[in-house]
């Protein structure tokens, strides 16, 4: 693999990083409505109050809207791969595409059979059979989710595979092993943060209604459900996050350094809950103060990272340094880590010389050299420590914000749910209630957005982690191309939203009061 132009790689991230933004638009909103409007039928299966079935249908025709569009810029995603990093998708295809294969079997042709039963089939089917579509359709799409995020898991933390010399490809010899904690992590935070983005998305516009004066009583009944079931998601996110912290923590250290702007590390390190970080600090090695103040809790990040008050954590100076102790012994400097890479991409061109020239002796030696320094291979592709550092000020604050915001939500859904049980009249009389419920329905999809910046700029500069960096990554294609992609695709996905909110907004104009 051969490095290529800096600026293709900076512009097909930036092509990448486009889509999955406006894809991620949609997704979220379709894991969590898609359980919430489940919620409304089963409660109408049950009770057989026809208001239930119009709250529910009302509901599932966003859920469409928003389902059809989010296929369409996903399927434009998958594509991506091939097309503008095609020596990752050689590299570790094998890997990689496994679980996106399963995705798109099993997964998406689950919840692409049983849509049509939920959305045409309420006088056709009996009301169990219609229940049982609707439910599998988001168990579907939740399926979807997991497959794919398994796929990005293991680019976080790469397990279950062997690397082949001959065909210069990853293999996986152990499937099961690819369902690792990371992967579980990852999966359980993204789906229970993305239930938060759907509660707040119908009580954003049930509180709408309310202050309309428009189909209220419909409107308080999504309320209550939209207000337990963004309760239940905001407390379940809270602890799949430190299930995800401690996973970054000994697998990412990187990323966790700059999540907390973290240069030097320390026994007991403290965890900032609110902070700013100095723009004069330029090296991660000078002696420049990183913040410009900071009210941390005292140990909570060495409790959060390793389980332990005491435990230390390095910063961003000491894992390029390294030195120190981890679980697996002494960590490695920047330095040895890219000469044992190194020595893994001279001892691979070395290896097929030597099968080249039929010389097996030889062969077997620069295998076992190969094989003794991959786990660091990536790093002969890195020119200077800095290049493993990601960007600690978007990380920083992404996160920050993030957590923030889950907090504010813990607070917002459970004033409502209180309400909605003791004190009904005062969600449908206070405005400063309903206002504050409507503005905060984009807030769920800027928390879940800082999410994903947090994921996956927090691992910068690796495609997949320590193997392979992204300049190796990268297609051999123009950046005349690549931008002019980028071009068409802002024009199509801005087309695509747009579209969207009209035609949800016309929808929710016509009343909960579906007929």
């Amino acid at each position: 693999m051969e490095l290529l132009d800096v600026s293709l790689v900076d512009w097909s991230r930036a092509q990448f990083t486009l889509t999955v933004m406006y894809h991620w638009i949609f997704v979220p909103l379709t894991l969590g409505l898609g359980v919430i409007q489940a919620i409304m039928e089963t409660i109408y299966y049950r009770t057989g109050n026809e208001k239930w079935k119009q709250v529910t249908k009302f509901w599932m025709t966003l859920f469409g809207v928003n389902f059809a569009i989010g296929v369409a810029t996903g399927i434009i995603l998958e594509f991506e791969f091939g097309t503008n990093w095609s020596n990752y998708s050689w590299f570790v295809g094998d890997i990689f595409g496994a679980p996106l294969a399963i995705e798109a079997i099993l997964a998406f042709f689950m919840e692409a059979t049983f849509i049509s039963i939920m959305f045409f089939g309420w006088n056709k089917v009996s009301k169990g059979f219609h229940l049982t579509s609707t439910w599998l359709t988001i168990v579907g799409a939740t399926l979807s989710a997991f497959w794919i995020l398994v796929a990005n898991a293991w680019m976080q933390h790469p397990v279950g595979m062997e690397f082949n010399p001959d065909t210069v490809r990853n293999e996986m010899v152990d499937f099961w092993a690819i369902l690792s904690p990371t992967a579980w992590n990852k999966f359980l935070h993204t789906v229970w943060s993305s239930w938060i983005v759907g509660a707040l998305f119908v009580l954003g516009i049930s509180a709408w209604f309310t202050l309309k004066k428009r189909d209220v009583d419909l409107a308080k009944k999504s309320i209550k459900v939209a207000a337990i079931f963004g309760l239940v998601g905001s407390l379940l996110t809270a602890i799949s996050g430190d299930g995800s912290a401690y996973s970054v923590a000994q697998e990412q250290p990187m990323k966790l350094a700059a999540m907390e702007g973290l240069y030097q590390g320390t026994e007991g390190v403290e965890l900032i809950a609110i902070g700013a970080l100095n723009a004069d600090k330029k090296a991660y090695n000078d002696t420049t103060n990183p913040y410009l103040f900071k009210i941390g809790i005292p140990k909570a990040l060495s409790f959060l990272a390793y389980r332990d008050f005491d435990a230390f954590v390095p910063g961003i100076k000491d894992i390029i340094d390294g030195g120190y102790q981890t679980k697996n012994g002494v960590a490695l400097s920047f330095n040895e880590k890219q000469a044992k890479g190194k020595a893994a991409i001279n001892a691979l061109a070395n290896y097929k010389e030597a099968k080249k020239a039929n010389d097996i002796s030889n062969a077997a030696l620069h295998k076992d050299t190969l094989m003794a320094n991959y786990k660091y291979f990536g790093y002969g592709y890195i020119d200077k420590a800095e290049q493993t550092i990601p960007n600690v000020p978007i990380v920083f604050y992404s996160f920050h914000i993030m957590v923030a915001l889950g907090m504010y939500f813990i607070l917002l859904f459970g004033i409502f749910t209180f309400l909605s049980f003791k004190h009904e009249i005062i969600i449908e009389k206070n405005k400063l209630l309903q206002w504050a419920a409507l503005l905060s329905l984009p807030l769920g999809f800027i928390s879940s957005e800082l999410g994903w910046i947090v994921a996956e700029l927090g691992r910068q500069p690796w495609a997949i982690q320590d193997i392979l960096p992204l300049n190796a990554a990268v297609s051999g294609i123009s950046v005349t191309t690549v931008q002019i992609s980028i071009v068409l695709f802002t024009v199509l996905f801005t087309a695509l939203l747009i579209a969207e909110i009209r035609i949800m907004t016309k929808q929710i104009k016509k009343g909960l009061h579906y007929d």
